[in-house]
Parts: structure tokens; sequence; C-alpha cells
């Protein structure tokens, strides 16, 4: 089994001197290929700082970090795009969607900065929209729809260019209990069919709907940084999953 993500000696700092602040002593750790990993940790405890390197979205101020077998740390910023748009697929608690955009535009986005043309565009997002049970909506303005259908959208566009990594970071957090814990079937789904997952949350019950939880204090890691046995995982299309994946809200 590959390892998707792995990082040694992963240290943040904000500031120097007397206002340095430490925000990850240094990191270690590991996701492999097809894993569901939720990682936890209070307010202020560095998670936060560890999900945006992960996601390419900062820089770490030492240690190394390598995503699906690539070296990540000391890229330039159009590096860092290019590899957050073609490797990891976002999931946020606000959804992010473009108001004035139909949901199919808003799932093609990504594949219009990669490059694809117009028609594969617009057959892989359908497709996709037809994966998380929301093919009916591909014509709609985001307004038009529930908390839960807008996730199940980002979850289509997080999708859209095949990335090594989904990223989701509290993920459920907008939603009410029962869309929710649909969201998270829908994670489930995903796992069983392979994806690789790393999903962020303060919420111990969210993470442990994961295969594995990592937690995170004052900046370090203080549980399960790595897989225990790497090679009894989840291997994928271990569970069955099936095609469509139903909607509730």
């Amino acid at each position: 089994m590959s390892t998707i993500i792995r990082t040694q000696g992963l240290t943040k700092v904000y500031g120097a001197n007397g206002t340095a602040v430490h925000a990850l002593r240094g990191i270690d750790f590991a996701v492999e290929k097809g894993e569901f990993v939720a990682l936890i940790g209070p307010s202020g405890s560095g998670k936060s700082t560890l999900m945006a390197i992960l996601g390419c979205l900062d820089a770490p101020t030492a240690g190394t970090y390598e995503l699906d077998g690539h070296a990540v740390h000391g890229l330039s910023g159009g590096e860092l795009a290019r590899i957050r748009n073609g490797k990891i697929g976002f999931v946020f608690q606000s959804y992010n969607l473009l108001p004035k955009a139909s949901i199919l535009r808003n799932v093609e986005l990504p594949m219009l900065y990669a490059g694809l043309g117009r028609r594969e565009r617009r057959e892989r997002a359908l497709a996709l929209l037809e994966k998380v049970g929301i093919a009916d909506k591909a014509d709609k303005l985001p307004a038009a729809l529930s908390g839960g259908q807008k996730q199940r959208v980002a979850v289509a566009r997080a999708l859209a260019n095949e990335p090594a990594l989904l990223l989701a970071d509290e993920p459920t957090g907008a939603l009410d209990s029962r869309t929710g814990a649909e969201v998270l079937d829908l994670f489930r789904e995903l796992h069983a069919q392979g994806h690789t997952l790393l999903l962020v949350t303060h919420d111990p019950s969210i993470a442990a709907q994961a295969e594995r939880r990592v937690e995170i204090r004052d900046g370090k890691v203080v549980m399960g940084g790595v897989a225990e046995d790497p090679t009894s995982s989840a291997q994928p299309g271990a569970h069955p999953a099936a095609h469509h994946i139903g909607v509730g809200r």
C-alpha cells in the first residue's frame, strides 16, 4: 500500500523572538492510500495549521511533507496551486460554492482550471452529481439547495480531478444531526470505493466514524500518527458500495 501523506519533523512558527508562536512542534504523520482518517484536536491545538499545510494552503517553517510520493515542502506558490487542484479535493464546512453559478458549473470548475475540454467537463460533472445522488439539481443555483445537498455538491466538486486525497474540514459543522449523519454515510461510501479521506474535526463523535483517529494537542501528535499495521488497513473495494449514493436532505 502506498503512502498518500507523510510528514517528518513538521514545524510551524508564527512571529519571531519574544513574540514567536509555535503552532506545530515536530509533526510525524502518515496516511496510507485508501484510509479514512480523522484529525481531531481542541481549539488552539494546531490542527487547523496542520490542515492548511497538508492542503498546500501554507508552508511549514521546517520539516518535510510528501503528498502522493512528491515532495511538497519548498515549492513555489504556483506549484502549490497546481498540486492543490490536481492532488487534493477540498470539502469545507461552509461549502464554498459560487452563488451565481449552476451546480453543474460549480462541479466543473476544478476541471476548467486543469484544462479539460468542455464536453469532458460536463460528462464527468454529471456523472459525479449522479454518484452523490443529486443529478436532478444540476441546473439549479446553490441558493435553491438545502445544506446537505450543498455539501453533496461540494463532495462532487472535490472528486472532479480524481484527487489522491479528499480533505474535509468540519464538513458537518453547519448541518443538523440527521443531515450530518447522511454526509458521513457518504464519506463512508467513498472510503469503501477506495478513496483516501482525511476529516478534520473537534467532535469525538464525528472522529469515531473514521477508520483511524489522529489526535493533536499543543502542536504535537499525541495519538495515532501512523497506522499500527498498514498491511491490515482496508483495501480499496474491500466493501461493496452502490454506484448511486442516496440523498436524504
